[in-house]
């Protein structure tokens, strides 16, 4: 049985940090990821856009807002997370869970994730979307852990 870590205090970000890049593989496709380090949690809300995208779907229809999932370690089991769907997209909700029991795992805080990326709209393959998967996870944790650095 794995130890049950400790809480530690951490200062809130002040400002969310605003991220853009190509999606791998999708080079039309710009991933966004607007990152929120708070004191006692993260809040990660991500989506992409591609030239062209007004907001709007097909027929002018608003785009849906996605998934939003709360996911936090298990104290008692240092690789299992919990975690609850707030808000169902049935296209976001795997990538969204998935993306939230991660980054919970690998930070040890408790994630709030939003999510309204379709894989399936946007028509990728698996390893297209395992890359842009990895991209994600890769450039959230590059950043939390400048930001525990300077903490």
């Amino acid at each position: 049985m794995d130890p049950v870590p400790s809480a530690e205090n951490i200062q809130p970000s002040l400002e969310p940090l605003e991220i853009s890049l190509p999606l791998p593989k999708s080079p039309h496709t710009t991933l966004h990821i607007h990152l929120t380090f708070l004191a006692t949690s993260v809040m990660v809300f991500i989506c992409t856009t591609v030239p062209g995208d007004s907001g709007a779907g097909e027929g002018g229809a608003l785009n849906s807002m996605g998934s939003f999932v709360y996911a936090m370690p298990d104290r008692t089991n240092s690789r299992a997370t919990i975690s609850t769907t707030l808000q169902t997209s049935p296209a976001s909700i795997d990538y969204t869970t998935r993306t939230a029991k991660i980054l919970s795992r690998r930070m040890n805080a408790p994630v709030y994730v939003g999510c309204s990326i379709d894989t399936m709209a946007m028509g990728s393959t698996v390893e297209e979307e395992m890359e842009g998967f990895t991209k994600i996870i890769d450039v959230i944790m590059e950043r939390w852990n400048e930001w525990r650095s300077k903490q």
